[in-house]
């Protein structure tokens, strides 16, 4: 395994790669510890550390704490993947967008520019949203009024703009995947202070006599989640393929057996970044409108741990992995190369009932994916806050309102190392090592894994 790691830096372009990543990315850890003019950081993090089991301790955890001290990064990468999500979108309903991405390179480039105008536009909107609220919720404010707003707007747009940039320079001259590798040092940084927690939550005995025990199933819990979540993200559907022999001049091509695979969870982390950016805009922006006669009701239902909160939350998740699945995998397309080449899959007619066949399994399998990703999503919901059944209307509340309070209102432990962070950080983590040992097998040097195959290294080629 040395050897191995050692190899990435005998490669004069994978280590100018990895070392610029590794500079971004303490740039933006550097960004994180500048704070915003005018506000109280203490008293701003009296208030989460009294809101640690709610929904702005779950949102502060994916920053790494940057909206716990709200420095000039608080935003984060959140309103960069919502503006994603809304131009793919509407790549699907309005033609003209449609045309302008089948234009190649020209194309890409401009619809990554309008990408970039409505970040900006997000991030000004849920700067506003956020200095309103400061100054509505208590004494955090230190000079309050229009230029404490405009200077927060200033600030925090200016801020997530730079992270933008700090993700496509990753992603362009790095090692890749920019973006979600921002979101994994986020919460990554985070993880130190949820071990020190337990720590001490052993040495109080937090949770009494028993204490010893729960903490050691809890270990034995995460464990198994981490274990759980390798075994998905690395399972696939195979689909045999049969080639039938060719024979071009002297020589007689094909006639092997193959496979086509299909990943359970194609969508990644990418679904559930993406439903969870889109319930986050309005927590955000709403959050100092909670005690509206017009609005309060429904950002109270929008909270985190709610029914309906809940509720959209995997339906988002349900209709991200179909539609992320949909724009990177095409079966018609699949079908099409298969018969080019002679390829075909045994008991099943090329063409048309080809693409049927593929796009009937890819439809079951991202099913069975999403139902994963929320099952992993909900369980430091579940940890931290409980589900809120009691809270439903008239009857139906008062029905589960005899349920434990331990389901309700959660266990109250800050769950830093399961659900939707460990997703995110195992997900990134094997899909940039998958990044690395492509450039290593390509320059003939052997992967990190056995599946990667044993490749001569260029020692042995003398």
């Amino acid at each position: 395994m040395f050897e191995k790691l050692a190899n990435i830096f005998r490669i004069p372009d994978l280590r100018k790669r990895i070392l610029f990543t590794l500079g971004l990315l303490a740039v933006y850890r550097l960004g994180g510890h500048i704070p915003t003019p005018g506000v109280n950081a203490d008293k701003l993090a009296q208030f989460f550390e009294q809101n640690r089991g709610s929904f702005l301790g779950f949102v502060d955890l994916f920053s790494g704490g940057q909206l716990r001290r709200l420095t000039i990064f608080a935003l984060g990468i959140m309103p960069y993947i919502t503006a994603s999500i809304i131009l793919q979108l509407l790549t699907v309903v309005y033609e003209p967008l449609a045309k302008l991405q089948k234009e190649g390179e020209l194309g890409r480039k401009k619809i990554t520019q309008w990408t970039r105008y409505i970040t900006v536009i997000l991030s000004a909107v849920q700067s506003f949203g956020i200095a309103v609220g400061l100054e509505k919720t208590g004494d955090f404010v230190i000079n309050p009024g229009p230029g404490f707003i405009l200077m927060t707007m200033l600030t925090l747009t200016t801020g997530s703009a730079f992270i933008m940039w700090l993700g496509e320079q990753i992603t362009e001259r790095g090692v890749g995947n920019g973006m979600s590798l921002l979101i994994f040092a986020g919460i990554v940084v985070g993880l130190p202070r949820g071990v020190v927690d337990l720590i001490d939550k052993a040495k109080n005995g937090a949770w009494g006599a028993l204490t010893p025990i729960l903490m050691a199933g809890l270990v034995i819990f995460m464990i198994a989640v981490v274990a759980f979540i390798v075994w998905v993200e690395r399972s696939e559907r195979r689909i045999p393929v049969q080639y039938a022999k060719r024979v071009v001049g002297r020589k007689v091509m094909g006639g092997q057996s193959t496979h086509l695979p299909l990943r359970v969870n194609a969508g990644g982390v990418m679904p559930v970044i993406f439903a969870s950016s889109i319930l986050t805009l309005p927590q955000t922006i709403g959050y100092g409108l909670k005690s509206n006669r017009y609005f309060g009701d429904l950002i109270r239902w929008l909270g985190w741990g709610e029914p309906l909160y809940t509720l959209l939350y995997a339906l988002g998740i349900i209709f991200f992995a179909y539609f992320y699945v949909s724009i990177v995998f095409n079966p018609s397309e699949v079908a099409d190369n298969m018969r080019k080449y002679g390829g075909f899959i045994p008991g099943i007619r090329p063409g048309k009932r080809t693409a049927d066949f593929i796009n009937e399994v890819l439809t079951r399998i991202t099913l069975v994916g999403a139902l994963y990703l929320i099952i992993i999503s909900f369980i430091p919901e579940w940890m931290i806050t409980g589900i809120h059944l009691n809270h439903l209307w008239g009857p139906v509340g008062r029905f589960f309102e005899g349920l434990p309070n331990w389901m309700t209102n959660g266990l109250g432990v800050n769950f830093y190392f399961g659900g939707t962070s460990l997703l995110i950080v195992v997900g990134v983590a094997m899909d940039t090592v998958t990044q690395i040992e492509a450039q290593l097998i390509m320059r003939h040097y052997d992967g990190f894994t056995p599946r990667s195959g044993r490749i001569r290294g260029r020692r042995n080629w003398s």
